[in-house]
């Protein structure tokens, strides 16, 4: 039963992500053949396909292929997810939700690169785009507290410890969308209260990392070699 109610979803998503890849071209399909239709028949013979051809189109410059940079992000391609990336020529025209998921990956993407200075003016774009209500507000509230986490990680790199201090509090405050998150964010905490020599709040902050129980083996590897320092600190 589960094999027979999966293919379905598993075929329909086939076909979306097709129908997003060739949009563009689809919609420029549509549109000439409504032209053609247009006229050889008149205007309303032609109306359906005008609409689905604008309708195409402007789902590409509004929404952009996203959704197909998941698959690859999810299979390590970080190649594959630039070339996504790099196709959208007008990421002025992306609503703004999605605009800031594009500057949001443009920027984890720099960090992969280690071009820390573009990733920062990605990320703090994407940080710029987020706010207001409606239906995606708790989502883009959770995707705010990430990007803080990720801008606090590069103030950390840079050696700006209180400007990372803030960005890390903030990112707690607003909220993280799952434990790997919050565990990484508490563990960089303990690392900056560590090195300000505030043992007791680092000891605090290490003992709130571990309650989330990450299982992302970076963390838990991070994690173990903290352990070793926590147990001789004094306070």
């Amino acid at each position: 039963m589960v094999g027979l109610y999966l293919q379905p979803n598993f075929e329909y998503m086939k076909w979306l992500n097709f129908i997003i890849k060739y949009r563009p071209w689809l919609g420029i399909l549509f549109l000439s053949s409504a032209v053609i239709v247009n006229i050889q028949a008149g205007f309303w013979p032609s109306f359906i396909l005008y609409l689905i051809g604008v309708v195409l189109l402007a789902g590409h410059f509004l929404f952009g292929p996203m959704r197909l940079i998941q698959e690859y992000i999810e299979s390590g391609d970080l190649e594959g997810a630039k070339k996504i990336i790099a196709s959208i020529k007008f990421p002025g025209l992306l609503i703004k939700p999605v605009r800031s998921v594009y500057y949001t990956i443009k920027g984890n993407l720099d960090m992969a690169d280690q071009n820390f200075d573009s990733a920062e003016q990605n990320l703090k774009k994407s940080q710029n785009l987020m706010g207001g209500g409606g239906l995606l507000s708790g989502q883009l509230k959770q995707a705010e507290g990430a990007n803080k986490l990720q801008l606090g990680m590069l103030a950390m790199q840079k050696g700006t410890m209180k400007e990372a201090e803030s960005y890390i509090r903030q990112a707690i405050r607003v909220g993280l969308p799952d434990s790997e998150n919050n565990a990484a964010a508490y563990l960089q905490l303990c690392s900056i209260m560590m090195n300000k020599r505030e043992f007791r709040a680092a000891k605090q902050y290490f003992a709130k990392a571990k309650s989330y129980k990450p299982t992302t083996p970076q963390i838990v590897d991070q994690i173990k070699q903290v352990e070793k320092y926590i147990a001789r600190m004094p306070g």
